[in-house]
């Protein structure tokens, strides 16, 4: 069994490719060893052709050297696509899975802890750093084999010609990497600036697209476009600071690395003269060094690469935990719950009522008396005191998981998909569809296959909340917590979908908070609430004893106390 925290070392996730690495290693350490053979052929090829331009050679043989060079080129290619299909692999999947860590653990985090991180640094985190944290995690397992393996061949190479000459040509390249690492606090320095201001970038637009019907009908359009501008502007300058360091120094580590063939034009040509090397040797020679100097460059680049990832790993390492497991959920069993000196601090104080398996009990009040809070209080989301006890269990005492499985929420945002009916339904899982929709009074306007959000059909405020009904019926919970889900339906509407629910939800217990009282009447109790204090009864006894509540629901009947 893996360690909950595992995936916050990076050695984890190449612990769990070990096969695709396995693949990059093999075909990684092929294409690079037969790199070598490109500076070994140039050099027999311009060998050659001086013997044939000289007459101690034919044609003939140019030719069969240069098929042969071409034919060892394409071998070597052919390693180099796969091992470069299999890096491809190993970073989609390190992606895939940062991801699906990630958005486990938003899911499982509560909404104020989101609220409080904000909706672009999420959206920031959950796209742009992962892809920077694979991106990076990618060109280091290339480069291992691409620069370091091939970095050791070609420095065998030079010194099996000349020990004193690739020495001396060898001092430079390191300059390169010492460069690399003198710019690790500005390139990390400037990335981070500019991950800050893609995250406030995000938050904007997110906040542009939301409001933009708000702000055109009150006239804010121009101020949210200069507000977003500003954010834009600040946007681009961040990402010209950060990328400029990354495009702008690979030249300077190439400079560097390719000092060093001044010596090699020196003291090559002197040995060329003296009979020492031929024009084959001082060609491979040179070659080999050029292709050194190169790869060296790359290498030093690299490390800006990883310094940006590494910026991004620190930025989403806490959120990368393995999620729970879905057997690790207790079993689901019908529940009493019994809540004692409940005290909700700011919104009530001291309220007292039991529900059973089978009742539902209403939870109403004037506007911002605190209804939804006390529902949130069951999920946690909100401090409470006293007690709520599942069953003689403290609901304090639940963790996360069982609160998952004794409870189900159905709060004012809806949070529909952008895809078909039957999957925001079923998220993923199996169910009558159909019925579900009949249940909630959808069957006639849409289908299981109707696609709804971005490409799709746009629902009503009330599709929406009888759409994420059926979400909770499809599933449902020892107690159920509907937060206003008629608020946007018609009387009819109303009256057939609470009468599905009766049947549906028989088994479980049912708190419906709302201001709307039509159904009130049916219910099994009600718990009225004001000025922070609760009053548990039933309709007719409010109706009968709390003069509020009897005008509340006189008005909305039209002045008839009768539904």
């Amino acid at each position: 069994m893996n360690d909950r925290r595992d995936p916050q070392r990076i050695t984890w996730y190449f612990a769990q490719e070990k096969s695709t690495l396995a693949v990059v290693t093999v075909s990684g350490l092929l294409y690079n060893a037969g790199l070598l053979a490109g500076p070994l052929f140039e050099g027999r090829l311009v060998g050659t052709l001086l013997d044939v331009l000289n007459g101690t050679q034919t044609a003939e043989c140019m030719a069969l050297l240069a098929l042969a060079y071409l034919a060892t080129i394409a071998a070597v290619q052919g390693v180099r696509c796969i091992k470069r299909l299999y890096v491809r692999r190993f970073a989609n999947d390190i992606n895939r899975r940062m991801k699906h860590m990630l958005y486990a653990d938003l899911v499982h985090r509560s909404k104020k802890e989101l609220d409080r991180e904000g909706s672009g640094a999420v959206l920031t985190k959950a796209i742009s750093d992962v892809d920077a944290c694979a991106e990076g995690m990618r060109k280091f397992t290339t480069e291992i084999f691409d620069t370091g393996v091939v970095l050791v061949c070609y420095i065998g190479l030079l010194l099996w010609y000349d020990v004193k000459i690739a020495l001396l040509s060898l001092l430079f390249p390191p300059l390169a990497y010492f460069a690399a690492e003198r710019m690790k606090t500005i390139v990390q320095r400037t990335n981070a600036a500019f991950r800050s201001s893609a995250e406030r970038l995000n938050a904007a637009t997110l906040d542009r697209a939301a409001g933009a019907l708000t702000y055109r009908i009150f006239g804010c359009d121009e101020q949210r476009n200069a507000d977003y501008d500003v954010h834009l502007a600040d946007y681009e300058r961040c990402a010209v600071r950060a990328n400029i360091w990354v495009s702008a120094l690979p030249p300077l580590y190439n400079a560097l690395s390719m000092t060093g063939v001044l010596f090699i034009l020196y003291l090559g040509g002197a040995r060329v003269q003296s009979g020492a090397w031929d024009i084959a040797a001082f060609t491979t020679f040179i070659a080999c060094f050029a292709k050194l100097s190169v790869k060296s460059s790359k290498a030093a680049k690299l490390f800006n690469a990883v310094q940006q990832a590494q910026v991004s790993w620190g930025r989403i390492k806490d959120f990368l935990c393995t999620p729970p497991e879905e057997q690790d959920l207790p079993q689901k069993v019908p529940c009493c719950v019994k809540a004692t000196g409940l005290s909700v601090p700011g919104v009530l104080e001291n309220a007292n009522f039991e529900i059973r398996p089978g009742q539902i009990i209403g939870i109403t009040g004037p506007v911002a008396c605190g209804k939804s809070m006390l529902g949130k209080a069951f999920l946690c989301e909100n401090p409470y005191e006293g007690s709520i006890r599942f069953d003689g269990r403290e609901l304090a005492s639940l963790d996360e998981t069982e609160r998952c499985a004794y409870i189900g929420y159905l709060g004012h945002d809806t949070e529909l998909l952008s895809d078909t009916v039957e999957n925001n339904i079923l998220l993923g899982g199996t169910g009558d569809v159909k019925a579900l929709l009949r249940a909630v009074q959808l069957e006639r306007e849409v289908t299981p296959e109707t696609r709804i959000g971005a490409g799709g059909v746009r629902l009503s405020g009330g599709q929406q909340q009888r759409l994420a009904l059926a979400r909770q019926l499809v599933n449902l919970k020892p107690l159920l917590i509907l937060d206003d889900p008629f608020s946007a339906l018609d009387r009819k509407t109303e009256r057939e979908v609470f009468d599905e629910l009766k049947k549906t939800a028989k088994d479980s217990a049912v708190l419906l908070i709302s201001h709307r009282l039509y159904v009130f009447p049916e219910l099994d109790g009600v718990l009225w609430m004001q000025n922070g204090a609760v009053r548990t009864s039933t309709h007719a006894e409010l109706m009968a004893g709390c003069p509020e509540y009897a005008e509340l629901y006189k008005l909305q009947q039209g002045g008839q106390e009768s539904a």
